[in-house]
């Protein structure tokens, strides 16, 4: 080809490629989206609207008014577990054959979650952060359980006592008395006992130190939602937590043997006073759970195995409970319901629960809860929305023990369950939730554990 002829079409391409270079880096959005990191699937989920037959979302209780002035802004609330979740609103999205969520739900806020594998099944407000009350205690048992052996005694001086909110509810500690841990711990479970609390804290190095233990392992738990205050759950200013966050304080406690034999204790016997020369008396205490106890006018549920019941002034009633059927583990907690219908709480908690369990398999999740961001660190992996997945080496706070079948609840010193450790679960049967280990990409607890106990 002659050379005149060769430069004349490097000219005409070197025209068209100046022409075509704008066009060229001027890459559509969808593009450059289509280009970077792909969502992960449960990223995906969380962020795809879902038809309008199976999507329930209800107005933001933050939303202005026409005509009035902004007030200060709020905190943009928590997406942590997925982006779902941070809405305000019902999130729910059902799937062929799912039942309807039930109509006559009040609280504030609720979730209804798979214990096993950390699917979000259901939700309202999931982040709103509210006054917990005494379900806060979990967090408190989930901080403090591994550090006390349960025979460990403890007599209780005047300033361990020190500092009670007005209008506690107590177990009925005395001072200069002395209890065990085990003691101890049935009083917080069983009684939502603050004097229970604040002997705890004071073998803690005291109360202040033991706020900081449990922020610190709310904020390891990635419960974000969490301000502590008070060890009890006492009202005080700036103490707030989540339905997702007690949730997450809920399966975190239930992978420890201890935790799970006192929240799914019924009834026990507390030391009471102590007289020269004769054995010490002791009382009977009953658990304020009545999902698991049946007290009150509200029906016991069948396969209920804990977990802690809170009511405050400013709280009003919250409640996380757990349960199994079929081998099938759900949570769920309800914050502040404002129905007038009796025991209100235990009630939309039970009928959450029902419908979890009719919606197995049915139902697309809309989130998940997250596992320990420390957990990175142990498994060498990345954290998984927001959460990294757990080493194999007992999970957050949990020991070799822990993994341990764990016996019946009725086995413990001066307990018994009264009701086959909540029904169709023992502490033993919950081993599920004992050898929950975060692992990656698997389903935790892993499946095939469930053994049930006879009934007591």
């Amino acid at each position: 080809m002659p050379a005149v002829e060769k430069t004349a079409k490097r000219t005409v391409l070197t025209v068209i490629a100046a022409a075509l270079l704008p066009a060229l880096c001027a890459v559509p959005a969808s593009a450059a989206t289509a280009t970077g990191p792909k969502p992960s699937a449960t990223e995906s989920a969380n962020t795809a609207k879902p038809p309008e037959s199976s999507e329930t979302s209800k107005t933001s209780e933050h939303s202005k008014s026409p005509g009035k002035t902004p007030g200060p802004s709020k905190p943009a609330r928590s997406q942590i577990g997925g982006a779902r979740l941070g809405r305000t609103g019902t999130q729910v999205q059902l799937g062929p054959g799912a039942p309807v969520l039930p109509k006559d739900l009040s609280g504030e806020s609720w979730i209804v979650a798979d214990a096993e594998s950390g699917d979000v099944l259901a939700s309202h407000d999931a982040h709103r952060r509210l006054a917990p009350a005494s379900t806060l205690k979990m967090l408190l048992a989930d901080t403090l359980l591994p550090k006390f052996p349960a025979t460990e005694t403890h007599k209780v001086l005047p300033s361990d006592l020190a500092g009670m909110g007005e209008g506690s509810s107590l177990v009925g500690i005395k001072e200069n008395l002395t209890y065990t841990v085990h003691d101890l711990w049935l009083g917080v479970f069983l009684r939502s006992g603050n004097d229970a609390v604040h002997v705890l804290s004071a073998m803690n190095d005291g109360v202040p130190k033991t706020v900081r233990d449990m922020q610190a392992h709310a904020d390891d738990l990635q419960a974000l939602d969490t301000h502590v205050v008070s060890p009890d759950g006492y009202d005080e200013p700036g103490q707030v937590s989540s339905a997702y966050d007690l949730t997450l304080f809920a399966r975190s406690g239930l992978q420890k043997k201890d935790f799970r034999t006192y929240c799914s204790t019924a009834t026990a016997q507390f030391p009471g006073m102590k007289k020269k020369g004769k054995k010490r008396e002791t009382f009977g205490i009953q658990n304020t759970n009545r999902l698991l106890t049946g007290a009150d006018g509200v029906t016991q549920y069948k396969g209920i195995a804990g977990v802690k019941n809170g009511n405050t002034t400013h709280a009003g009633a919250t409640y996380t409970a757990v349960a199994e059927r079929d081998g099938h583990v759900l949570l769920v907690t309800v914050m502040k319901p404002s129905s007038t219908e009796s025991q209100a709480v235990y009630k939309e908690a039970a009928r959450l629960l029902d419908w979890g369990f009719a919606s197995e398999g049915k139902v697309t999740p809309v989130g998940e809860l997250v596992a320990p961001a420390s957990s990175a660190a142990g498994s060498g992996g990345k954290a998984k929305s927001g959460g990294a997945t757990q080493d194999g080496k007992g999970g957050a706070g949990a020991t070799g023990k822990d993994k341990a079948s764990a016996p019946a609840a009725a086995s413990q010193k001066g307990g018994s369950s009264g009701v086959g450790t909540a029904l169709a679960i023992s502490a033993g049967a919950l081993l599920l939730l004992a050898a929950a280990v975060f692992l990656v990409n698997r389903r935790w607890p892993l499946p095939g554990l469930v053994r049930r106990s006879p009934r007591r």
